[in-house]
């Protein structure tokens, strides 16, 4: 593993942190944004949010009709402030192979109405496989920014 092929992508909200939370945890919001291009959909999307507890999503991309499922185990659920959960793609040919990462996600609140998303996604074995995953999620939260928060400040 590369100590440098670590993901750090951050992106502040104008919602509350609660509702920012739910977006990421809770499956009818996740199904809204969940995908890897603005014309992507969520076919599938199981959440059990709890320590121990596992969750499977998957995304559909309409030109190429290909569908991409990522499952793993939360690791830790601290509502609305952390979420920590095993990564692992079930779809042949995924960016990193049979490789399971972690992806930690932190909810800043910013006051009442302002969230900062950070989220923190290690153990790549490789650059590459991080430079993909970066592209993943920019897409994703920008889903996130157009389908469920449009009034997004930066």
């Amino acid at each position: 593993m590369s100590a440098s092929a670590k993901l750090i992508v951050e992106h502040t909200f104008a919602a509350p942190r609660a509702r920012v939370f739910e977006a990421w945890s809770h499956p009818e919001v996740l199904r809204r944004w969940w995908g890897a291009g603005s014309d992507w959909t969520s076919p599938a999307v199981d959440v059990d949010l709890r320590p121990g507890g596992s969750y499977r999503l998957s995304m559909a991309d309409p030109v190429a009709g290909a569908v991409y499922t990522v499952g793993g185990e939360f690791i830790e659920v601290d509502p609305p402030r952390r979420l920590v959960y095993t990564w692992a793609w079930e779809t042949p040919g995924s960016p990193t192979g049979d490789l399971t990462t972690l992806v930690t996600v932190e909810f800043q609140a910013h006051g009442d109405e302002r969230t900062t998303v950070v989220l923190t996604h290690t153990g790549f074995a490789d650059d590459g496989q991080r430079d993909q995953h970066e592209h993943g999620w920019r897409a994703c939260l920008a889903n996130l920014v157009t389908r469920v928060f449009p009034e997004v400040s930066r």
